[in-house]
């Protein structure tokens, strides 16, 4: 399902016991594609605490800790899924007639949550998505909904108006029940969800047509949120770098990648920097330093002049030798003959 998430709107920051609850529903219009055609997923920060969909037919448990809610919660739970599933497959249909669509596989999804942050603010949101597109969102300063295509018009009228008020509806559950809900569940989850594990960091360079392509990989760390950059001469001056999304590890650990390419000059530095919340107040500064001759390669090139050297003297020996040689057994030769000839003469 990870292809018709919603893009999240909200990102926590490095330093923070700032948590987030947040709820993903999707429908989808084609039965039979290998997907539920109704899905719930819960999540608190970046762990999946709940699941529903429509072939399971039951809300479960997706963390040991969620198990310590209170009875009837999961029943409760199921009961809402349930009556919400068709009203999903409403809207899925009414998104394909607005676009004038009668078949094919379409979604249409709604991301909502709350945030708390350290310092006490809090922060809702809700986005809804129609096949993998922004479709409408509600605005939480004025806590309507605005349409984010023509398609979405008829939508955002409906539920602005008088007799439904959804914005008003909405507010009070992220800025209430959201927030009293996202506490609970912090306090059950606590020593999972605010461990603090340090990132290891390795560094690397590579060179060639005149580009230094540096590459930071920062990895084993926990939570989530992490912010790592390639900074020259100890500030941040390299704006331009690749980085990969932060990737979970088998063990419920993090690893991000973050790649630079600098045109080289000397007496210029290059380090990483990673900041984290298992750091505390010092960010990790590791500094690339080029590729120096490990201290065997000398002794072993010496080693290597010797013996060319040894051979060289050796076979110049052998050369000189064998030409001694030949030279003698020419001059035997001639002399023999030599001999042999006067002795016939005589």
């Amino acid at each position: 399902m990870s292809g018709l998430i919603l893009i999240l709107l909200c990102a926590p920051t490095v330093y923070s016991d700032t948590h987030t609850l947040r709820y993903y529903y999707t429908g989808i219009s084609a039965p039979g594609s290998g997907l539920p055609e109704f899905s719930i997923v819960g999540y608190v920060d970046d762990r999946e605490i709940t699941n529903y969909n429509s072939d399971s037919g039951t809300e479960q448990p997706k963390v040991q800790w969620m198990e310590k809610v209170e009875p009837g919660y999961w029943e409760r739970e199921t009961h809402i899924a349930k009556r919400t599933e068709p009203e999903f497959q409403h809207d899925v249909k009414t998104a394909m007639r607005r676009f004038n669509q009668t078949e094919g596989f379409h979604s249409y999804q709604v991301m909502y949550g709350c945030e708390l942050r350290d310092d006490g603010s809090i922060l809702g949101y809700e986005q809804h998505g129609y096949d993998g597109t922004d479709f409408l969102y509600l605005d939480t300063r004025t806590w309507t909904y605005i349409p984010t295509m023509a398609q979405a018009q008829i939508t955002t009228e409906k539920i602005n108006s008088p007799e439904i008020q959804a914005g008003k509806n909405c507010k009070h559950y992220l800025e209430n029940e959201c927030i009293e809900a996202l506490k609970k569940y912090v306090k059950y989850g606590r020593e999972d969800l605010e461990r603090r594990v340090r990132p290891e960091v390795k560094v690397s360079g590579q060179e060639g047509d005149g580009i230094l392509t540096l590459h930071c990989q920062a990895y084993g760390f926990h939570p989530k949120p992490v912010d790592v950059k390639w900074m020259k001469n100890g500030v941040d001056d390299l704006p331009t770098y690749q980085t990969t999304h932060v990737l979970p590890n088998p063990d419920g650990t993090y690893q991000i990648r973050v790649t630079a390419e600098v045109i080289p000059k000397e007496g210029d530095s290059y380090s990483c920097y990673v900041d984290h919340s298992s750091l505390g107040e010092e960010p990790l500064l590791v500094k690339w330093e080029p590729a120096k001759p490990s201290s065997w390669v000398i002794p072993v090139v010496l080693v290597v002049v010797v013996i060319a050297l040894l051979g060289v003297g050796i076979g110049g020996f052998l050369l000189y030798r064998k030409k001694k040689q030949d030279y003698k057994a020419t001059s035997t030769s001639e002399n023999s003959s030599d001999w042999s000839d006067n002795a016939a003469k005589a």
